[in-house]
Formats: structure tokens, C-alpha cells, sequence
């Protein structure tokens, strides 16, 4: 009998062939969130994964619990990365929620039967987290009060509830910053115009809104002063998924690329026999032995102190080598892998998305060299020599 991550990944694996495969084109025509797909997901072990038993979740460490978005990412990279999220809500949700909450809400989101998703973004800030003007205002029953506004929440309007990121005062900083769950049907909330985005159009994205909208303080994820620290936890384990996800999209670019290369006739022989063609998907190959290699040491150092600057070149490396893979996959296609049959072009826009989300390959670079210059203060003074940097 195998272990129970050999398991998990095996319903993945076949969640993937049997689910997203054949029917990924039309949710993207539908435009809509495939809801029995994430219902089937979540029968298959796939939306608890990092969850205690207790709950009803596998109870999978991280660095073994993230490599099923590999498995997913083979069939779409953002059908895996928003199951991504609701584990990282859930786990969340075990971990940190209160006994009322987690009552209320925990079985119900292992077992998918019920969705959540993270909200920190704002529209005027982007990557600058701490500016925050989403405000909680804690009144005198306990409750909480929450006006403001978020940006590019995934699963917007879908998920069942949002564990957003709310600042308690006006002081600069993250000290006084929360996180607390809201229910996407508490009295004042409401959504924005979906964004336009056609190749992964089945992913609701959009602004999403608090209008005096009050809810209990059984829903504090993470008290004032931790929100901030617990949402780079957060993002850290986003990233690591994104690259987990990012090493499927490139197996499935070299595979089409490979089943069309084997087949297509050109020169006495088929594109498969040329020098050239070998090695352009050569270099594909050797970006997913190494894109493998780096997410799944990142998974591993998730929660020590050298997690979030491997998180961070995980997320640097890895979805731009999916950039490059499918690019490189689509020139040696040729005209055909400008064809939709084929996907590629689908592939090419996914990688650009999962290159951007919970962390542009710029932040992490800002991550990497923050870690390098505290490296350095560690290392002996080399000399430098006489008259450089002298006025």
C-alpha cells in the first residue's frame, strides 16, 4: 500500500485527465467556475490538503501537500493555482481560527464543499502591502466593522468566504494590521466588474468591496499585529505553488510540443530527427529538472528562516522557465502552434499570468537581494583598491 502523498497524487493525477483535460476549453468559453469540477476535486482528498485529520483534511506536510499543483497544473495553471489558495485559506482556517469559526466553517472547506480566498491586494498598492487603507473598526460588543476595497481577489463572487487583511488604526506600518474572514454573503459586501481575461476567463477575478459590513470576532483569523507577518506566511506557500504549478505547465508544453515534433515530416525525416529541434526542447527539459528541483527544496524550507528567500527564488526561476518553455515549444510548432487546438497559446498566457501573481520575478528579486546583502554584513571585509569609489 503506498504512502498517502503517493495517493493524493495519484487522484490528482487522474483529477487532471479526467476533469481539467477534457474540459478546460469549455470553461474558458462558459466563463464561468467550473463548480462540479472543484466539488469532484474535493471528493478526490484535494481541497484539505494541508489540514489536520481532525477536520477532515489530509494533514499533509507542506513540502509534500504543494507538489499535487504539479500534477494539476498539467491539465491549467489557474484552475490549480485558485485550489492553491483555498488550501492555503483552509490550512489557515485549522490552524489559526477560533473553535466557533473552525466549527462553523473548517469541514466544510476541506471537503470543498464550501470555497475561500485570500484578499490583501488594494487597487492603489499593489505589491506595497503595508499601504493599506482597508479599516476594521473594533466596537464595543466585539464585532468588527469593515469598509474598503480589494483588488485582484481570485474566485471573486465564487469563493464562500475571504480571509482579507485589514488595518485597525491609521499609524504607518503593520503593526496594527489583522486578518479576519469575511463571508461573501455579510451585508455589504459586494463585487466588481469581473476582469477580462481570455485565456483563464473561467477564474473569476475582480475588485471586491466593504460597506460598513459587520461581522463577529469568532471570524479573527489572525489577531491585530500578526496580520501582516501571517499574509508573507501566506504568500510564501502561494509561491512555492505557483512553481509547483508552473513545472506541470511546462511538462505539457513539451509534451505537445514532442507529440506534434515526432509526427510533423520536413526534410526526409521528422522535426524530432534535427539537431536543432532536440536541443531547443533539450533546454525546455533541463528548466523542468531544475524548476522540480528548486520548488520542492522550497517546500521543505517553508517555515524555517530560509523559506522566504527560497520562496522567492522558486518563484523567480521557475515561472519564468514556463515562460520560456512554452514560447520555445510554440517556435518549433511552427504555424501550428499558433493553432488552438493545440493549446499553446493558452500555455504562453498562463505562464505570463503565474509570472505576475503574489509576486512579480522583480519582488522576488528585492527578496533575493535583501537576503544577499544581509549575507554580506556576515562575510570579512575585502579590501578595495586604492582610489575606487574615492572622489
Amino acid at each position: 500500500m503506498g504512502s498517502k502523498i503517493d495517493e493524493i497524487l495519484a487522484a490528482a493525477r487522474q483529477h487532471c485527465d479526467a476533469v481539467i483535460k477534457p474540459e478546460v476549453d469549455d470553461w474558458n468559453k462558459a466563463g464561468v467556475w467550473p463548480r462540479a469540477a472543484s466539488d469532484k476535486a474535493g471528493a478526490a482528498g484535494l481541497t484539505g490538503l494541508y489540514a489536520p485529520e481532525e477536520w477532515g483534511g489530509q494533514g499533509l506536510p507542506l513540502g509534500e501537500g504543494i507538489r499535487v499543483y504539479e500534477e494539476l497544473g498539467k491539465g491549467d495553471g489557474a484552475y490549480a493555482f485558485a485550489l492553491s489558495m483555498h488550501n492555503i485559506c483552509t490550512f489557515a482556517t485549522c490552524g489559526y481560527g477560533t473553535e466557533a469559526f473552525k466549527e462553523k466553517w473548517a469541514r466544510d472547506l476541506t471537503s470543498g464543499r464550501k470555497l475561500a480566498n485570500f484578499a490583501l491586494t488594494e487597487p492603489q498598492s499593489g505589491s506595497d502591502a503595508a499601504n493599506m487603507y482597508t479599516r476594521a473598526t473594533i466596537n464595543g460588543d466585539g464585532t468588527w466593522t469593515i469598509n474598503g476595497a480589494k483588488a485582484w481577489v481570485s474566485l471573486a463572487g465564487e469563493a464562500d468566504v475571504y480571509l482579507t487583511v485589514v488595518k485597525t488604526g491609521d499609524g504607518k506600518g503593520h503593526k496594527d494590521m489583522a486578518m479576519i474572514a469575511i463571508p461573501k454573503d455579510a451585508a455589504g459586501v459586494s463585487f466588481g466588474p469581473r476582469y477580462d481575461t481570455p485565456s483563464y476567463n473561467f477564474l473569476p477575478l475582480s475588485e471586491m468591496y466593504f460597506d460598513n459590513v459587520v461581522v463577529s470576532e469568532d471570524n479573527i483569523i489572525l489577531p491585530v499585529g500578526q496580520g501582516l507577518q501571517g499574509s508573507l506566511m501566506a504568500i510564501d506557500i502561494a509561491r512555492v505553488s505557483i512553481a509547483s504549478g508552473c513545472c506541470g505547465l511546462i511538462e505539457s508544453a513539451l509534451d505537445t510540443a514532442l507529440g506534434y515534433a515526432k509526427n510533423r515530416k520536413m526534410f526526409s525525416g521528422v522535426n524530432l530527427d534535427l539537431d536543432g529541434i532536440q536541443w531547443m526542447l533539450g533546454d525546455v527539459a533541463t528548466d523542468l529538472e531544475a524548476s522540480r528541483l528548486l520548488y520542492r527544496a522550497a517546500a521543505n524550507a517553508l517555515g524555517t528562516p530560509e523559506g522566504p528567500v527560497m520562496a522567492a527564488h522558486a518563484k523567480k526561476f521557475v515561472p519564468d522557465a514556463a515562460v520560456r518553455a512554452a514560447n520555445t515549444c510554440t517556435q518549433v510548432m511552427g504555424g501550428s502552434g499558433l493553432l488552438a487546438q493545440y493549446g499553446m497559446d493558452r500555455l504562453s498566457r498562463l505562464s505570463q499570468m503565474l509570472r505576475i501573481v503574489d509576486g512579480t520575478t522583480e519582488i522576488s528579486r528585492v527578496v533575493i537581494g535583501r537576503a544577499l546583502k544581509k549575507r554580506a554584513e556576515g562575510l570579512p571585509d575585502l579590501p578595495v583598491p586604492k582610489g575606487y569609489g574615492e572622489e
